[in-house]
């Protein structure tokens, strides 16, 4: 795929303490193969599905040993820009902008709520090679504690228009580039244990979300929500074996009026 409008997901990787355990979760339950890890850049590996890089997964480097979790990236022109507006609008630079090889640039921040996600400004990896296929990164809510001030930071840092769901029982909005809805925001409630921070869900495609659901829960998987059909397809949430949180949507299975929707 070609480089995407700044702001744009545009990959996503996580860290596991055992590696092969993910491999092993993802090619399972997600279909994916992986290719050769490279020393050179901490056993970084990609993830593939039907050939299509969609992912990486990599193990953690001394110090940085933790509970895992999904790393959702966002594309920029300039990563040093982005860096300065993160840091201008309340936010925290985890890593300064540091360059890959020939491959881009990447940096890690945190949003004034708590979510880490990444910035990658690319160089010869653009991204995602297929997305919204089965195996492929689908769609990415921030889980927020703390709604107004995501809604700030994200519009302030990204060339975002915001629009919510002109619903009173739920605080949900979608982050706009041009006319594409790139990103949501949800509320975390009181379902959430107080325990669990601010975070970025990412959504994985799948051809049929309620086997995917028995095959990740087979091999030790927590189910948190779901299976439940709406207007944007079939999904459920979960964590992986090793804690990090992701969901799976088959975009086939909708039912359910979209809902309406106003301008910010």
């Amino acid at each position: 795929m070609a480089v995407q409008p700044e702001g744009t997901p545009c990959w996503a990787d996580a860290m596991f303490g055992d590696l092969e355990g993910a491999k092993n979760f993802y090619g399972e339950v997600l279909g994916w193969s992986f290719g050769e890890s490279s020393p050179e850049y901490g056993n970084y590996t990609q993830a593939y599905a039907d050939d299509q890089a969609v992912a990486a997964v990599v193990p953690p480097m001394p110090g940085q040993e933790g509970q895992s979790q999904w790393c959702l990236y966002f594309a920029s022109p300039d990563a040093a820009a982005t860096a300065e507006r993160i840091r201008d609008n309340g936010g925290e630079v985890l890593m300064e902008p540091m360059q890959v090889g020939e491959f881009g640039t990447m940096c890690l921040a945190r949003e004034p709520s708590g979510a880490v996600f990444g910035v990658w400004q690319a160089g010869s990896h653009e991204g995602f090679d297929a997305t919204a296929v089965p195996g492929a990164y689908c769609w990415a809510e921030v889980f927020t504690r703390d709604p107004e001030r995501t809604d700030a930071f994200l519009t302030a840092v990204f060339p975002y228009r915001a629009k919510r769901i002109a619903d009173d029982a739920i605080d949900f909005r979608m982050f706009d580039i041009g006319e594409e809805t790139v990103l949501g925001r949800m509320l975390m409630t009181d379902d959430f244990p107080p325990e669990v921070p601010s975070y970025v869900n990412v959504y994985w495609t799948v051809d049929d979300c309620d086997a995917a659901v028995a095959r990740a829960t087979k091999l030790g998987a927590v189910l948190h929500f779901g299976p439940m059909t709406s207007p944007f397809g079939r999904f459920a949430a979960l964590s992986d074996p090793q804690g990090a949180n992701f969901s799976v949507i088959d975009v086939k299975t909708a039912e359910g009026e979209m809902p309406q929707i106003a301008e910010d």
